[in-house]
């Protein structure tokens, strides 16, 4: 019977161990953890976003500026968890479609147009997320002005 409590505590143990690596450590390292995104965003020290827009000297302050803006209504309601947009630096969650084109194709894929689609989704994953948190008319407006600008920056 001892032999079998030690077995089950150091497979436990292992278990954990290997689980804390795989969900905490991993995800940290590659970027796309969407806690550390934010903790990022707040402190104002992203220098993936930087390096980013130092590489290209084409970027405008504007869009850099926007990446490590702790306003970004995009990390506050936590939209970086599955989306990027790649156009403005916004590195997030790898589940979700990039958002640098939204402002011109969300009515072509979801059969209305942006303004309506982020009142009312149509898909079903969106529908859930916003459905549970739906956005102010004052954030919606911040969300369409920054895919704009993402949309404007992708041309």
């Amino acid at each position: 019977m001892n032999k079998a409590i030690i077995s089950f505590v150091i497979s436990a143990l292992i278990g954990l161990g290997l689980g804390y690596v795989v969900y905490k450590v991993l995800p940290e390292k590659s970027g796309y953890d969407p806690q550390q995104i934010a903790a990022t965003n707040e402190t104002g020290s992203d220098t993936t976003s930087k390096d980013a827009s130092s590489k290209d000297k084409g970027a405008s302050t504007s869009v850099s500026a926007t990446a490590a803006n702790e306003d970004n209504i995009l990390s506050k309601k936590g939209c970086l968890g599955c989306h990027s947009v790649g156009s403005l630096n916004l590195q997030g969650g790898q589940v979700g479609p990039d958002l640098s084109q939204a402002f011109t194709t969300v009515e072509g894929k979801h059969g209305k147009p942006i303004e309506e689609f982020l009142k009312q989704p149509t898909s079903a994953v969106m529908s859930g997320v916003i459905g549970k948190d739906p956005l102010t008319d004052d954030q919606r407006k911040q969300v369409l002005d920054l895919l704009k600008k993402a949309s404007e920056a992708q041309q």
